[in-house]
This record gives structure tokens, C-alpha cells and sequence, in this order.
């Protein structure tokens, strides 16, 4: 069957817009894309009139863990869980995901590996939700940051050892922990952590294993030293300096700025149910973290969409906030739809596969109501998502009912 899309405002995620467009789906990928003066549309094809509509990517989060519900504290709640119950809520996080607009993914930390079991129970279509890339347990030095989703390490060899085992397991990325946190009591986040040989010896192993690695990192000490170990991303990148931040541009390291981490967590009142450490943490940083995010993009530092989804009233589903708050901060409203798809699929490894509505690519797109350009808060809009694509099949919105 083919799906034809016609008189469509089309937004392809390379940076160009093409008004009037007209875009063919056959099976699970792009037949053609052009405008409908140069594509006919084949006899028996079901059609869909995008007058007034946007078609862009499916959008990317590289930035979530999805055991996480959002909760004040997060860490309490996951370890007073049973690992079955937070499989259960990783799903519906994965089905609120999807019917934002969000077809992929990089899970960057869970409390287990079932985090794979739900990713092969999308792929095999038994469960709704994005294409999954996953960390598995994140990777961490002894007492360190995220330890309640991580693996503890010392010493290089143990090390290798772990990241073969997460790679074993079935992850498509590597998660490094290289400073200190905002959630993990008694960690600083200016503070490195993981010495350099670590860092160094865990982007070996996971690059003989043919995986990139991500590397959380708030202050700048840590981002050095991650940088200089071969990560592909620094995430959040909170108190970037002059040389860290030169240091990302010239090895082509990319930004993931997760800005709604901070943001929804400095918005709390005492008393709303976060740690008053984790607190007091958000609070002193988010401005330099959205002054960090403005260096970065002024630089030229690639910057690919995150939102550390799952973390203290950062709720799965309401992804779009954050290109909302990287426009307010600077980016046009097409940098921002770039940096959700054809950017975030770079940094993941999957960019001649999805991220772009070009011929052969598969069919990932999302049709709204409105034009993005103009007003970026559409994405966010439920009542604005006409349909989600996911490989050729509509997956949410009211043509998936169809």
C-alpha cells in the first residue's frame, strides 16, 4: 500500500522547508519526496490532504530513562520498587513517548537490563513506543553519581569487563559517569569523576564493540577529562568554560543539553517532595547551564535534543518542552526541529536510516496541525498531532485508529 501526504508544508530535518510538497510512504520507507508538481501519486494510493498541515521527522530524544516517572524523588521511588513494576512503568513511559511525536530514543541508564526486554517487545510489536537505543546500567566509580542506576567500577580492567557485559546484554551505547550529580546524594556536580585511564579504557572496549559513548558530565573538569578520553557526547554540559567548550568543537563532541532537567527541578518549591540536596543543586545551576547552552550554540558546538526524561517532574510524553526552551534561549525554530532529527540521529549512528524525510529513508514522521516555524510550542500541543508515523504505519493520532 502506498500513503501519499499532498499540498503538505514539509519540514525534512536537514534544514530545508519545501511549501506545497508532496511525500509517497510504500511499506516501511520514503518512496519519494518533491512537490506536487514533480510527483504523481499512484492509482489506488490512500491519500491524506496537508493543506494547512506540517510534516516533519519523527523526533529524537537522545536523552531519557524511561524507569523514571517524573516523581519529586526519584531515586526513593525506584528503589522502593519492585524491578517488574518499574518494567510496567517503562512502558506506558514508552507509549506516552510515542504519542508525543518521539519514534526513537537513547535510553541512557536503567535500573536493570529489562530495558532490552522492552525494546525487543517494541520491535516485535507487541508493546507501542519508540525505537529504543540503550545504555543499560550506566557506568560509575564506586560511591559515585547515578549509582542507583549504575554499575560501580574500579580500575581499568574491571572496567572492560562491564562494558562488555552491558554490550553483552544488549546495549547500542555506552553511559560513562564523569562527574559528579544533581540527584545522587553527596556528589558534587563540579567535581570529575572516574579517573582519565577508566574513562579512557571503557571508550576503548566500547568502540572494539563498535558502540559510542555518552558521558555525563556537569562541570567542566569532568567534560575534559571525557573529552580527551574519545566520548561522542557530553551530556547536560552544565558549567562549560572557554576550554572545555573548545575542546568539543575541535574533536566534533556533541552537546546533549537536557535544559528541562534543571528547569522543571529549580522550579520546585521547598517542600514539593525533592531532596532538599537535589534542590538547592538545581537551583545554583540552571543559569549557568542556560548560559552554557547559549556559548555552545553560539560557537557552533553541534547540539543534539535530550531531556533527561524521568527526572523530577520532566515527564515522558512532554518531551517538545525542550525545544521550546532551546529556542527561548537562541536557536530558530528550524535549529531546534535540526537538532531533534537529523543532529540527534548523527549522534546516535543512525542518520542514513531516520532523522530526514528523504527518498529511502524509513517512514518516521509526524503530521501537526499549524507550522512549527512559527510557533515551536505546536510540538508540544496533543490536539496538534494529527498522526504519528513509525516506519510506515501510523502508530498514534487519529489515523492510527484507522
Amino acid at each position: 500500500m502506498t500513503i501519499a501526504i499532498h499540498h503538505a508544508r514539509l519540514i525534512d530535518g536537514t534544514g530545508n522547508l519545501h511549501d506545497n510538497a508532496t511525500l509517497l510512504v510504500r511499506g516501511t520507507r520514503i518512496l519519494a519526496v518533491g512537490s506536487n508538481n514533480e510527483i504523481r501519486i499512484p492509482k489506488g494510493a490512500v491519500r491524506i490532504d496537508g493543506r494547512g498541515l506540517s510534516v516533519i521527522p519523527g523526533l529524537i530524544d537522545c536523552h531519557v530513562h524511561l524507569c523514571l516517572g517524573g516523581e519529586p524523588d526519584v531515586v526513593g521511588t525506584l528503589e522502593s520498587e519492585q524491578p517488574s513494576y518499574t518494567l510496567l512503568k517503562s512502558a506506558m513511559h514508552a507509549k506516552a513517548t510515542i504519542d508525543a511525536g518521539f519514534t526513537t530514543v537513547r535510553d541512557v541508564g536503567s535500573r536493570d537490563h529489562s530495558i532490552f526486554t522492552l525494546q525487543r517487545a517494541i520491535e516485535s510489536g507487541l508493546l507501542p513506543g519508540p525505537r529504543i537505543v540503550g545504555a543499560g546500567r550506566a557506568i560509575c566509580m564506586i560511591g559515585g553519581h547515578a549509582r542507583f542506576i549504575g554499575r560501580e567500577v574500579e580500575g581499568t580492567e574491571q572496567v572492560r569487563q562491564v562494558v562488555a557485559e552491558e554490550v553483552a546484554a544488549g546495549a547500542g551505547v555506552i553511559k560513562l559517569i564523569a562527574s559528579g550529580g544533581v540527584l545522587t546524594p553527596g556528589t558534587s556536580p563540579d567535581e570529575a569523576q572516574m579517573t582519565m585511564e577508566e574513562l579512557a579504557a571503557a571508550v576503548d572496549a566500547a568502540r572494539q564493540a563498535g558502540k559510542r559513548v555518552a558521558a555525563h558530565a556537569h562541570g567542566a573538569a569532568g567534560m575534559k577529562n571525557a573529552i580527551h578520553a574519545g566520548v561522542r557526547s557530553i551530556e547536560h554540559a552544565t558549567l562549560l568554560d572557554d576550554e572545555s567548550g573548545a575542546l568539543m568543537k575541535r574533536y566534533g563532541v556533541y552537546m546533549v543539553p537536557t535544559l528541562s532537567a534543571l528547569a522543571t527541578t529549580s522550579a520546585c518549591r521547598p517542600g514539593c517532595g525533592v531532596p532538599d540536596s537535589a534542590l538547592a543543586k538545581a537551583k545554583s545551576m540552571t543559569k549557568r547551564h542556560q548560559a552554557s547552552f547559549k556559548t555552545a550554540h553560539r560557537s557552533g558546538i553541534a547540539i543534539a535534543m535530550g531531556t533527561d526524561a524521568g527526572t523530577p517532574f520532566n515527564y515522558h510524553g512532554d518531551n517538545a518542552q525542550e525545544l521550546e526552551r532551546m529556542v527561548a534561549l537562541g536557536m530558530t525554530p528550524m535549529e531546534a526541529i535540526v537538532a531533534s532529527t537529523f543532529t540527534a540521529a548523527q549522534l546516535i549512528g543512525i542518520q542514513d536510516s531516520v532523522g530526514t524525510l528523504t527518498k529511502g529513508m524509513e517512514a518516521d514522521l509526524v503530521i501537526l496541525k499549524g507550522n512549527p516555524l512559527r510557533r515551536i510550542d505546536v510540538l508540544r500541543d496533543r490536539d496538534k498531532i494529527i498522526g504519528v508515523m513509525k516506519a510506515g504505519k501510523f502508530v498514534a493520532g487519529p489515523f492510527s485508529k484507522n
